[in-house]
């Protein structure tokens, strides 16, 4: 039978013998929680950004069956000056739930083979503890407390895996959230722990507007409440990696960076940045995750436009979201707010809070939303997105009437999804256009230039020799009327830093002929 209570620190001792990214500083962090009113922690964040590794790093440090010291010799906790306070000092129950449900399925009696597992492990490790009832867990800890006056350290990872696998059996769900509420919510539960830590990847499920453990203090994708720098790997600690390991920065950022956390505004996938290391490669490695059937469902559901704004959020924009209705049960999806919420705590989305917006954050993700609207028949989309690689050499070359044919076939695939009555509508079929071009250039919408704003620039990756691209964009007026525009207000003044060629494009929608024209030019 499998032990749950004094694990040492062997899953840690594996992190650290390889490449490891210094995170011990949420060591600190959870410390100053011990002992107090906050002694409740629930840290969520995305599959693949550190879980599972922050659990194991808490367990090595807390867990007295075991000598951590050196383990954390030249790491950053070891500088706090609460670093011997808590080192190896408490009786450490370690749960992780995928565990339960690789062994028990969809049995709804789940919850009652992982109360009788915690009670067992418990048991067998105070063997001179007289218990007074061994049916229920946490009964079990406060005779221990009362015995021996330990207070435990319990931290549960994937504590979500439960809610998400039996979603709809009322019966599993009830019994787990108040197993939860038992440990967690009732008198003795300050007298039993010390500290409780939860990760996962949804916060607490809701009951109406209130968490089922509103007891916890919580930290997530959305809240991340001084958090931020522990749920991904910071910009600068991603150029020391790249800086080690002769990996270029410029791509690396392309294909991983873009969650904006809280005061982080740029997070990026630890996975797939040490995916990418060990490779020596940039690519795609999101696809382990196996979730995008999940996405695919919730984009299908298509509320209030949905299918449209994940197309306008895959060619660049944002669009405005509400995060505060979600329930934080993927079984309870009532709005699009609810779908955007729930994929931005899923990773596919990420969260601008100052302007409550949500946007892709970058390559590797866009390619799994593409894989979503691909699973999901949108051949429309699709077809505009096999055209794009064509409708860039095209640009590239030159050929007006080839680009015009183009951008036709966009606004044709696209008019279903997609309001067509200004030049910002242009904008999202012109981007969705050229969504290939993602992998050579970097499209910025709204360049500042000195004199206003150019619509769209094409900046090649520094590892593309390609010409760079400048676009205006004109609604019932002429493409030649766009192109004097870019020279008057000096658009390619805006690309000094970039040497090389530059194609200026001009291009016009007449919605009384229902024509696109275009003029390219080279400088």
């Amino acid at each position: 039978m499998a032990s749950y209570i004094n694990l040492g620190n062997r899953g840690f001792a594996s992190v650290v013998n390889g490449e490891y990214v210094d995170k011990t500083g949420l060591i600190a962090e959870i410390n100053d929680t011990l002992g107090k009113e906050k002694r409740f922690s629930c840290v969520s964040r995305c599959r693949r950004f550190g879980k599972s590794m922050a659990a194991k790093m808490l367990c090595a440090y807390y867990d007295r069956s075991c000598d951590s010291r050196e383990l954390f010799r030249g790491l950053e906790i070891e500088k706090h000056p609460d670093f011997e306070k808590h080192l190896n000092k408490y009786p450490v129950i370690y749960v992780d739930m995928t565990n339960f449900l690789t062994e028990y399925g969809h049995d709804n009696e789940i919850v009652q083979y992982i109360q009788r597992s915690l009670i067992d492990s418990v048991v067998k490790a105070f063997p001179d503890v007289e218990f007074s009832d061994t049916s229920k867990f946490m009964d079990v800890l406060i005779d221990v407390t009362d015995a021996t006056g330990d207070q435990f350290i319990m931290i549960i990872d994937e504590w979500d895996a439960i809610c998400r696998e039996f979603a709809h059996s009322e019966q599993a769900m009830g019994e787990y959230v108040n197993l939860l509420r038992r440990m967690f919510k009732s008198v003795d539960a300050v007298n039993v722990f010390a500290g409780v830590y939860m990760t996962g990847i949804l916060p607490i499920k809701k009951y109406k507007t209130e968490s089922a453990l509103n007891n916890f203090r919580e930290y997530s994708m959305v809240q991340p409440k001084g958090l931020e720098g522990f749920l991904g790997f910071t910009k600068k600690e991603v150029e020391r990696l790249c800086e080690k390991y002769g990996m270029d920065y410029a791509e690396m950022a392309k294909w991983y960076d873009g969650y904006s956390i809280g005061n982080e505004p740029s997070i990026f996938n630890p996975n797939s940045v040490m995916e990418a290391i060990e490779a020596r490669e940039c690519d795609s490695y999101w696809s382990a995750t196996g979730a995008y059937e999940a996405v695919a469902r919730y984009i299908q559901m298509d509320f209030e436009g949905l299918q449209g704004d994940i197309v306008k959020m895959l060619m660049g924009g944002s669009c405005p979201v509400d995060t505060t209705g979600f329930q934080n049960d993927p079984a309870i999806i009532l709005t699009k707010n609810d779908v955007f919420t729930l994929l931005i705590h899923l990773g596919y989305l990420a969260y601008n809070k100052a302007e409550k917006r949500c946007y892709v954050p970058n390559m590797e993700v866009a390619g799994e939303l593409k894989n979503a609207i691909e699973r999901n028949g949108w051949k429309t989309v699709m077809d505009a997105i096999n055209a794009s690689e064509r409708l860039l050499s095209d640009l590239l070359d030159g050929d007006t009437e080839a680009v015009e044919a183009g951008i036709e076939a966009a606004h044709e695939s696209n008019a279903s999804i997609l309001a067509y009555n200004d030049e910002n509508s242009l904008a999202s079929v012109i981007g969705m256009a050229f969504y290939s071009a993602r992998s050579k250039y970097k499209i910025i919408r709204e360049l500042p230039t000195g004199k206003g704003f150019a619509d769209m620039v094409f900046v090649p990756w520094r590892n593309v020799s390609l010409p760079a691209i400048v676009v205006e964009l004109k609604w019932k007026q002429d493409a030649k009327t766009a192109l004097g525009q870019i020279r008057e207000r000096n658009y390619p003044d805006s690309l000094k830093e970039y040497a090389g060629e530059v194609i200026l494009c001009g291009i016009n929608y007449d919605p009384k002929s229902k024509a696109h024209t275009c003029v390219i030019e080279r400088i």
